[in-house]
């Protein structure tokens, strides 16, 4: 990973939060999924479930997503290779309870058992909300898994005073703080305690001293809304050298345990997503497992337009109550399309490359999106795109139209930070260029590691914020 493109004093914040490791975080991982009802786990052991979560979660991310009989016959192969026999029976060397094995799980399909249960339902998208937060569990636990040894994990601010959030523990009044956050009863105890050990008379009123008051503790509330812009130019298709998966199914997987943990642990924040290739679309956090490149062919959508996803971005949390704010861009290279917003700009690009590229999607291409991919691409914030591929670098005029936009972003309270999930190391100038003019940060990272990445950088910036305002 490359060195960040400006440096925060990690060290100075760090001394201001008390940690709880990744160990308890994983442990209470372990725990995620138990999504069913009382008594509703016991034909299917924790174990052969957890197993069932992670193909799923393996399997639906594909850019070609297996068929749910693709998927009926490699939970079979699973459950056949974790002992379980047809007639119900378990591997003698797992020790688990036969008893506790319904015997219609091995009559009926594994598909139609997890339907009934609400993890799948019979629809294109057959992944229920519940089904999606249990491999979110899963996927988090594994990345959790991977993070055990590392210092980062849940915190907590050591320095309590004026804040939002009540706590149950007290501590002594200092003068000038509010008075709604007195603890009555505890301080006329300590009133009475004083006066017993002066022998004093106790009477009705009881007269309190500024040293017998007590005040609630409080935390501060941070608040913290994130947009992350993910890349569906049709070069995020590609395989990784580090393993099966490609750019754009690492993606999917970081995005899906980084929002079950925005969810379980810090569920004030809020988290949302952008996908993008030359015009950009909001994304339901639920449709992430179903997220696709977009196709070379008729139209032109495969391009990389990071000024529409900047554009969209900042609508989104300008509508968004939070302080503190942050766009993170998820792409494999730079830009290759920007908005041409007037008829002067045309003319002035056409004057200095007559052979210029311009693309305006039509009604039928937006409407196939809208059906094939779920997607609604926001034309609001421009509809004629300028198109300009160069190989390992980028044009001028579209360089300098994404930059703008991400000044305009930066002038706005919204920190832009971006990671490259490509081997090609030489695509990192630009990147480096932009997050220095915007004073964030840009990483280069093996696609393999992106999901333990965008963790500990959610997690690192959390401290960031709160040593800000403590």
């Amino acid at each position: 990973m490359s060195a960040p493109a400006s440096a925060f004093n990690y060290e100075e914040s760090i001394k201001r939060f008390t940690y709880f490791g990744i160990s308890k975080l994983l442990k209470e991982s372990e725990y995620s999924n138990n999504y069913d009802s009382k008594g509703s786990q016991d034909s299917i052991p924790n174990n052969l479930l957890n197993k069932y979560l992670e193909l799923i979660g393996r399997e639906i991310i594909r850019d070609e997503a297996p068929s749910l009989d693709d998927i009926e016959t490699k939970l079979q192969a699973t459950r056949e290779q974790m002992g379980y026999s047809g007639n119900g029976g378990t591997n003698v060397n797992e020790k688990y309870d036969d008893s506790r094995i319904d015997a219609s799980h091995t009559s009926v399909s594994i598909i139609a058992e997890l339907e009934r249960r609400g993890y799948l339902k019979d629809s294109s998208k057959w992944l229920s909300k519940k089904g999606f937060l249990a491999v979110g569990g899963r996927l988090l636990h594994d990345v959790l898994k991977a993070l055990k040894n590392a210092d980062s994990g849940m915190h907590e601010t050591t320095h309590v005073g004026s804040g939002s959030l009540l706590f149950d523990t007290t501590k002594k009044y200092e003068a000038g703080n509010d008075i709604r956050l007195l603890n009555v009863p505890k301080s006329m105890l300590n009133a009475i305690e004083r006066m017993s050990k002066t022998k004093q008379k106790i009477s009705i009123p009881v007269e309190i001293m500024i040293d017998d008051l007590e005040e609630y503790e409080t935390k501060q509330d941070v608040r913290m809304s994130v947009v992350y812009c993910i890349d569906l130019s049709s070069t995020m298709r590609y395989s990784t050298m580090y393993g099966d998966m490609s750019r754009i199914e690492a993606a999917k997987r970081a995005l899906w345990s980084l929002y079950f943990l925005n969810q379980k642990y810090f569920s004030s924040d809020s988290i949302y997503i952008i996908g993008f290739g030359a015009l950009a679309s909001k994304v339901s956090p639920f449709d992430i497992p179903y997220l696709k490149t977009f196709e070379p062919g008729s139209d032109f959508l495969h391009y990389t337009n990071y000024q529409a996803a900047f554009r969209l971005a900042r609508k989104v949390l300008q509508k968004d109550g939070s302080v503190n704010k942050r766009i993170v861009m998820v792409t494999d290279g730079h830009p290759s399309a920007c908005f041409v917003d007037t008829p002067d700009e045309r003319e002035k690009i056409l004057s200095q490359r007559p052979y210029s590229q311009f693309y305006a999607p039509e009604t039928k291409t937006l409407n196939a999106i809208k059906k094939n991919l779920d997607m609604v691409l926001d034309t609001s914030s421009g509809r004629t795109v300028y198109l300009c591929y160069r190989y390992r670098q980028v044009d001028q005029y579209i360089g300098e139209k994404t930059i703008l936009e991400a000044r305009k972003c930066r002038n706005s309270g919204i920190e832009i930070d971006t990671i490259m999930i490509s081997e090609e190391d030489s695509l990192l100038s630009y990147v480096n260029e932009l997050e220095r003019l915007v004073k964030g940060r840009s990483y280069y990272i093996n696609p393999a590691d992106i999901d333990k990445i965008l963790l500990t950088d959610y997690l690192n910036n959390k401290k960031i914020i709160l040593s800000s305002h403590t």
